[in-house]
Order: C-alpha cells, then structure tokens, then sequence
C-alpha cells in the first residue's frame, strides 16, 4: 500500500482567524483533506505565537480555543485530519535546538518574510531570539512529521526555502536521506494575500482590518459598507477606477458568478454604477461563504470540552510521529548514547 504524502501546516493562535487566512490556506486545507489523498497534520503554534507574545500567555492560551474553533468551523474534519497543539510535542524543541547549529544568523537576518515581520512588529534592535530563530523552528514542525506539501500565502515561500536548506545541511552533514524537503502548495495567483478593509496590502488583526470567521451578518456587512473603494469616485455617474478598488479585489476572489462582476466593473468604469450598489453585492456574496462557518463555530462552541479533547488526541498522535523522527534523527547523529 502507497503511503499517502503528509501535509503540515498550522497558524499562530494570536486571535480569532479571518477571511485572509481562509483565502490564503484554510480553504486549501479542507480542500485537500478532502480529497483523501493525503495524510495531513494541522497545527496550533502557541510556541510560535509566543517569541513576540511571551509575556502575554493569557492572550495565547485564549486564542488557543478559538483558533481550534475556526478550524472545525471551516470543515476541518478530526476524523480526516490530525489537529495538534505545538507546545505538546516535546520533539519539536530538540529538533530546533539540532538544526539551530546547521544556520547561521546571517542567513536568518537575510529571509524576506522576517525581516518584513520585523519592521512590522517595530522590534528594531530588541529582536527576541526566539522571534529570529522562528523559521528554524517551522523546520522542525516540518520535518517531525515528514512533511512533503505544506499549503501557505505567497508571502511563506521564504520560509520553506529555509526549511529546504535546513534538509540539505543536515542529511549532507550526517550523510543521511531521513529529512524530506517539502513544496509549497499555494493558493491561485493573487488569492495568497488579500487586502484589509481600508486598502492595506494585507489583511491584519493588528491593523484591525479583518473581517473575521466569527463575525456576525450585521458586523459583516458593516465592515463592507465601510470598505475602501476609489476616492475619486464621488458621484454615482463619475466613472470609477477598479484596479486597486478593495471592493472589486474581493469580488474577484469570492463571487462565483464572474459574468456578473465583469458587469459591474464595465458599468463602474464607465459611470453609473455607485459604490454602495457593488458592497451590497459584496455584502450578500460574503453572508453566503460565512453564515453556514459561523453556525457550525457557534456549535462546537457550545461544547469546549469535546473541542480540547480533539486537540488532546490529535496532539497524542501528533507526538508519537514527531518521537519517531526524533529517534532517527539522533540516530543519524550517534547520539542516542544509551540505546
């Protein structure tokens, strides 16, 4: 029997998830999960959310909970796919303590996405190792699990870049081929990263300009309302710019029906065609996708504990694959001195 490829990936547990995270991977994941040609491992890294959290573990062990919600809330089946909770795999830390030797800080200076993440934060020179050091450690959840496809937004490729030459090193160092390097699986161009509300370049909780899974219909649809569209479009008649128009940016990426928006757009060019026309369209798109998520959420979370006892399981199984990786990879190093 063909062993199925794995998959892994996961979020940060720093708030409740958004629709960028369901554009960028979630939809992915249940995609692939069920097509049933895939083993996948999905998860909550609370170790991760702390390198620029630690000392507000509160705020990561209460969106623990909800990040677990939003995943079952999209479709992501415990029977179909292993959720797991990061900090409960004690592998994962001397797997980043291991490869931590086999990078320099150089190179981890020099990744595209930490060094945006950097500025971002405005760490400047009080970086915390354990925040630089992050894509080694997204190697060790990697590669515990042997991992082959990992579904992420355009802006991770950097990252499995390092996970790559982390591979490399190590089989090359101890002339092994027990680590697999792994591909990305993208989402289609130009769906990896959407726009917040106001016309950011991306969507964030820190810039408060999400709409996230657990928004209710009525904060959903002000929240659209509010979007940024053309300043220049004044009047219903002036014609309307739809390059960099949030509003049209989000209709490509969620309405089916792709005739009606080319529609649009020709009328909003041309002139006649107001702004509150196309987010009430947008509006009635968006309650279609999140209504049915937002009602299943709202059901497992009127059982908590049912929810924590899939993340125990999954975190069971999750630590015996990573254990396993763990013994080879101290194997390969000649430093299981005691077996």
């Amino acid at each position: 029997m063909t062993k199925k490829p794995i998959i892994l990936t996961g979020d940060r547990p720093t708030g409740r998830l958004h629709i960028g995270h369901f554009v960028g991977s979630l939809r992915n994941r249940v995609e692939l999960q069920n097509t049933g040609d895939y083993e996948p491992f999905i998860m909550i890294a609370d170790m991760q959310a702390l390198t620029d959290n630690a000392r507000d573990p509160e705020k990561i062990r209460n969106s623990l909970f909800q990040v677990a919600l939003d995943y079952l809330a999209v479709g992501i089946d415990p029977t179909k796919s292993t959720i797991f909770v990061q900090s409960q795999i004690p592998a994962l830390n001397e797997l980043t303590m291991i490869y931590m030797n086999l990078v320099s800080v150089a190179r981890l200076e020099r990744n595209p996405t930490v060094k945006h993440e950097i500025q971002q934060k405005s760490f400047k020179e009080s970086v915390p190792a354990g925040f630089l050091t992050y894509p080694v450690s997204q190697a060790a959840d990697i590669t515990a699990f042997k991992a082959t496809v990992v579904p992420v937004g355009d802006d991770q490729e950097p990252m499995l870049e390092q996970t790559r030459e982390i591979v490399r090193s190590f089989n090359s160092a101890y002339h092994t081929d027990i680590l697999v390097e792994p591909k990305g699986y993208f989402p289609p161009k130009g769906e990896g990263r959407i726009p917040g509300l106001d016309g950011n370049a991306k969507m964030s909780k820190s810039l408060n300009n999400c709409i996230y899974l657990s928004d209710d219909a009525e904060t959903i649809k002000k929240k659209v309302m509010s979007m940024y569209t053309d300043p220049n479009h004044i009047h219903v008649e002036d014609p309307g710019q739809v390059e960099g128009n949030t509003v049209f940016t989000y209709l490509d990426i969620f309405a089916d029906d792709k005739a009606k928006v080319q529609e649009l757009k020709d009328q909003y060019t041309r002139g006649g065609l107001g702004d509150v026309k196309i987010k009430l369209y947008l509006n009635e798109v968006l309650q279609n996708i999140l209504t049915p998520i937002r009602e299943r959420r709202e059901k497992f979370e009127q059982d908590p504990a049912k929810v924590y006892q899939i993340l125990k399981e999954g975190s069971k199984k999750a630590n015996q694959v990573a254990e396993k990786t763990l013994q080879e990879v101290r194997d390969a190093m000649g430093i299981n001195y005691f077996n």
